[in-house]
């Protein structure tokens, strides 16, 4: 067994009991405005709120590959910024993903999820506009399931 459990549905309204953290992937520009983050927008300004704050004063904090921002959006349910994926566009340096970014972050999302006793939810995180394959990203059992933590997988239509 994997210890992921895959859904069809959408991610950002995760059926689980508890708190849930939705993680998603940011790319390192500061762009917001296409993919997964639409879905986010749309139900929260939060996440892309503090996002674009975090780049814009990114002199003064952490924002950079690797990083992970929480932005907590209900009561019991929070939004996971990690920045996985340099610049935007594919082209002769390859994907934006970077996979070692990514595992940076969820080890930060692992640390919160633990602190917070929350489940993690996300889509196939960077696989969409980031380009990346899910078969390179073990690193979701490795961060995340073998420390405990729940993680659904969402698959949406």
């Amino acid at each position: 067994m994997s210890g992921i459990t895959y859904v069809r549905g959408d991610a950002t309204a995760p059926q689980d009991k508890g708190v849930k953290l939705i993680v998603h992937v940011c790319n390192d520009l500061g762009g917001w405005g296409k993919g997964f983050v639409l879905a986010l927008s749309r139900r929260w300004p939060g996440p892309e709120a503090a996002y674009r704050r975090w780049h814009r004063e990114r002199a003064g904090n952490d924002f950079g590959l690797g990083a992970a921002q929480f932005v907590q959006v209900e009561p019991f349910l929070w939004v996971a910024n990690v920045v996985g994926q340099r610049g935007m566009r594919r082209g002769s340096k390859g994907v934006p993903v970077r996979y070692e970014a990514i595992d940076e972050g969820l080890r930060k999302v692992a640390e919160q999820a633990a602190v917070l006793g929350a489940s993690v939810h996300m889509p196939r995180i960077g696989c969409g506009l980031a380009g990346g394959t899910w078969t390179r990203v073990p690193l979701v059992t490795r961060r995340l399931v073998d420390r405990g933590v729940h993680v659904t997988v969402y698959d949406h239509g």
